[in-house]
């Protein structure tokens, strides 16, 4: 398993030591630091998206976790998504990844009614990408439309502005309930320089949209700071007047050995469940039929949740066949939508834990009627109106990743081992096939290849899709929210469990047509 330790260590420092030097000379701090200040004394975040943009923009020298930090933390007892532009990095401007990062972490908080705070600082759209930011409806300005959203639904927003806010960025803190803004700081549609060139008038930067400013003459902030430290003393202080969380007791996590489930191929997945799910008795449902899916009851940090999980180890149903781990095959697909409607009849989340090779193929498959049983898994988890986690522990291949809730069904949280692969389908299948269709292009050309000019496509080729199924890859295209270390994984899905079941929107469960 890949140690991302001094990778993530990396990421951590955003634009690198001399940048961070550069924010603590103007007399601000950097966008984690402001974070830690802000939180509650000896709490932690739960961040979300580090590894965004991760080996992306190289040409224009990278976005390190695309410029912005999203996390969950305690603020004054109560959760919150914190969204903060890092400043360091290309002086927190907008890449496309940092659009749609700032969108997750939006759409996340709605989901589970978060309330929201932005820490600004940001120069606004990276004018070289502004193309691929600014126009369209997952892009840039889907963010302030989110805002006005996140406001008639009535979950708090609060932004604290610290540094730039300029252009378009501007509307975001104004759509916020609540603003303030530290001295020095700068709020304006276009920067004195921009306003010469315009319409050749000449204005001092606190005059066009300095603190003083704002808070005198246009009325556009709520609370003036002098500096950082009494903004987020502040900002504290406001996120206190709030409604509390409902509070739970402290819940005790135990440990299990994660490294047999990362180094083995075949495992009984029971065991892992065993080492993630509370020590109480787990009620599997429909255990003799469809058995390369795993479905129960089971708890959670105390909270009641059903689990859907591959089995890794090869089934002998009672006719047939016997069935190999990791496939899933009609019995199973069936099982498994039977068991998430039921999920949503009585209002219980779900943990899909993902180790899939994908659908079971075959004439044998077909006459089973996989696609059939297939479709419907679909339909229900499309339909699905509980809160659904996902984690995955090894492949996610093909439709595989579509029927255990993959980024496209709304999963409220995805999470992924470090060890975990991301692609349509299995390496080998793949570079074979893209291998094949790369000679017989060159054949169509008049070209034969030699035995060494095939060994190099195969050796180019095999990387090339390694590369793109490494969960980094998937990561830094915010495919999943957060790459978890094995040892934490239970914690992570503790803390994720516990956010999404704050709220209930009440939904009526109720499904398309079923092909039964």
């Amino acid at each position: 398993m890949i140690d991302l330790t001094s990778q993530e260590k990396t990421i951590l420092l955003g634009g690198g030591a001399k940048a961070i030097e550069r924010q603590h000379e103007k007399g601000r701090f950097t966008a984690r630091e402001r974070i830690a200040k802000l939180i509650d004394p000896g709490s932690t975040v739960f961040e979300l998206g580090l590894w965004a943009a991760w080996n992306m923009y190289a040409e224009w020298g990278g976005a390190v976790s695309a410029g912005v930090v999203t996390c969950i933390g305690t603020v004054a007892g109560r959760r919150v998504m914190i969204i903060a532009n890092d400043a360091t990095v290309k002086a927190g401007a907008f890449f496309p990844m940092t659009a749609k990062k700032v969108l997750r972490a939006q759409r996340i908080a709605m989901e589970n009614r978060l309330p929201l705070v932005y820490l600004v600082d940001s120069a606004g759209v990276f004018l070289p990408l502004q193309d691929e930011v600014f126009p369209d409806e997952d892009d840039f300005g889907r963010i302030f439309r989110n805002n006005a959203v996140i406001s008639a639904e009535g979950i708090p927003q609060f932004a604290a502005i610290m540094g730039n806010c300029v252009a378009g960025g501007g509307y975001l803190p104004v759509l916020c309930d609540k603003l303030l803004m530290t001295e020095g700081s700068g709020l304006y549609l276009a920067g004195p320089a921009l306003v010469k060139a315009a319409i050749g008038q000449t204005v001092s930067h606190e005059d066009l949209g300095g603190a003083k400013m704002h808070a005198s003459i246009s009325g556009t902030i709520d609370f003036r700071e002098e500096n950082e430290e009494t903004c987020l003393e502040r900002l504290r202080r406001l996120v206190d007047a709030i409604p509390r969380d409902s509070t739970r007791p402290a819940e005790q996590s135990h440990t299990f050995e994660a490294a047999k489930f990362v180094e083995a191929s075949e495992y009984d997945v029971r065991d892992l469940l065993h080492g993630i799910l509370d020590p109480v008795p787990f009620d599997e449902y429909k255990a003799d039929f469809g058995q390369t899916l795993v479905c129960g009851y089971g708890r959670l940090g105390g909270l009641p949740i059903g689990v859907v999980a591959n089995q890794r180890t090869r089934r002998k149903p009672s006719s047939g066949a016997i069935q190999f781990g990791g496939v899933i095959y009609p019995d199973s697909a069936d099982k498994a939508a039977r068991f998430i409607m039921d999920c949503n009849q009585t209002r219980v989340p779900i943990l899909f834990v993902q180790n899939v090779n994908g659908f079971m193929v075959g004439k044998d498959a077909e006459q089973a009627g996989i696609i059939r049983a297939g479709a419907k898994l679909v339909n229900v988890i499309s339909n699905s109106v509980v809160p659904k986690l996902t984690l995955i522990t090894g492949g996610s291949f093909g439709a595989g990743n579509y029927a255990l809730c993959g980024k496209a069904f709304d999963p409220r949280f995805i999470m992924a081992w470090p060890n975990a692969r991301y692609a349509v389908m299995g390496g080998d299948q793949a570079a074979n096939t893209l291998l094949d269709i790369t000679v017989s292009a060159l054949k169509r050309g008049g070209h034969e290849p030699d035995a060494k000019e095939l060994a190099d496509l195969s050796a180019k080729v095999k990387a090339s899709y390694e590369e793109q199924t490494d969960i980094r890859y998937a990561a830094a295209r915010l495919w999943v929210d957060r790459i978890v270390q094995p040892e934490n994984t239970r914690a992570d899905l503790m803390t994720a469990l516990e956010v999404a079941m704050r709220f209930d929107a009440g939904k009526v469960f109720k499904t398309g047509v079923l092909q039964v």
